[in-house]
């Protein structure tokens, strides 16, 4: 699905046509700066997905922020601050990017190579406990 959904996305940031398609257009460039093996995705009926031995994060676009949600953001170290959203949950967290804001880029680009890590951890996690059976 991976050149489809890359158009897809190519044509939500077009639609957007505003300040949340050119964030969104930025992060996506990140993402494929930190890992260029990164896979995009198209889910839940219009969700920009990167995924890398699992998801790494989404790309949600409202009205007030572009929203990007990593999977397994609870268990990532994030000593920049990035993650402003979704504190309190168990697995997930977000960051909000409000019209006007600077991302730390450098900061970014290692919580996306974090969360590929993690889900490379949790996929051989997974392979060993098979393994074992």
């Amino acid at each position: 699905m991976g050149a489809a959904a890359s158009a897809n996305i190519d044509k939500r940031i077009a639609e957007l046509g505003d300040w949340r398609g050119e964030t969104l257009a930025r992060v996506r460039d990140l993402i494929h700066a930190a890992d260029p093996a990164i896979v995009e995705e198209w889910k839940w009926r219009g969700v920009p997905v990167w995924e890398h031995d699992g998801i790494v994060c989404t790309g949600e676009t409202y009205k007030q922020v572009v929203k990007l949600t990593f999977a397994r953001g609870a268990a990532l170290a994030d000593p920049k601050k990035l993650f402003n959203a979704n504190l309190d949950g168990n697995a997930r967290r977000a960051i909000d990017i409000p019209e006007g804001a600077t991302l730390n880029e450098r900061a970014f680009k290692a919580l996306v190579r974090a969360a590929v890590a993690a889900n490379k951890q949790a996929l051989a996690e997974r392979a060993a406990k098979k393994k074992k059976r």
